[in-house]
């Protein structure tokens, strides 16, 4: 008796000895990678023994690698280095108010305002006496104010375009504005279409 009861699998057969090609699928796909690991590869073998069959495959010729089997050709492999292309992303938490952005960040020129508007309703209540020996009764009345403050800005800011992240960053922190505000700022310099990253919110 199983109460939760149970998956019954059948291990798919499978022979590494007998392959006489190797795909590597890389988890995040990209040309620029793949082509790095195809040129890599060729050049620790000494001839044309990979290749690129699309932005996430790359395809060995075991027969080509001159290697006894595909597992010492998967051990030489394995120790060639490679330097992935990474993505300009701008990593957001909300919660905690925390940006990351990588060096690779870009911006083009945009112009910013930043401002906040508090609405304040206040609300004092105001009684009401009859007149002396009067046949009335004691009324309280609402009586309610609003004002609306406008917390001082910076006004218009233009933030140049960057070409490095330090760049980047010394024009966003030209607006001074604290982290919170910072992360609307750059959402809607993304919307605007001059963040030039991928944009993560958590």
């Amino acid at each position: 008796m199983i109460p939760a009861g149970a998956n019954v699998e059948r291990e798919v057969e499978f022979a590494l000895a007998g392959l006489t090609t190797l795909r590597l699928a890389l988890r995040t796909p990209d040309f620029t990678t793949a082509a790095r690991i195809e040129e890599a590869i060729n050049q620790s073998f000494g001839r044309s023994v990979a290749q690129m069959l699309d932005s996430g495959t790359v395809q060995l010729d075991i027969e080509a690698t001159g290697q006894r089997s595909p597992a010492h050709a998967l051990s030489k492999l394995e120790n060639i280095p490679v330097e992935p292309e990474r993505r300009a992303r701008v990593v957001i938490d909300q919660r905690s108010g925390t940006i990351v952005m990588g060096e690779d960040v870009r911006i083009s020129r945009v112009a910013v305002s930043q401002g906040n508007l508090t609405l304040r309703v206040s609300e004092t209540p105001l009684a009401v006496q009859p007149n002396p020996f009067s046949q009335g009764q004691t009324v309280v009345v609402p009586r309610t104010s609003a004002a609306i403050e406008e917390q001082p800005g910076i006004g218009l800011a233009e933030v140049s375009p960057g070409t490095s992240l330090s760049e980047v960053v010394a024009g966003l922190n030209a607006l001074g504005v604290s982290p919170r505000d910072m992360i609307d700022i750059l959402k809607s310099i993304k919307a605007a279409g001059a963040l030039h990253a991928e944009f993560i919110v958590q």
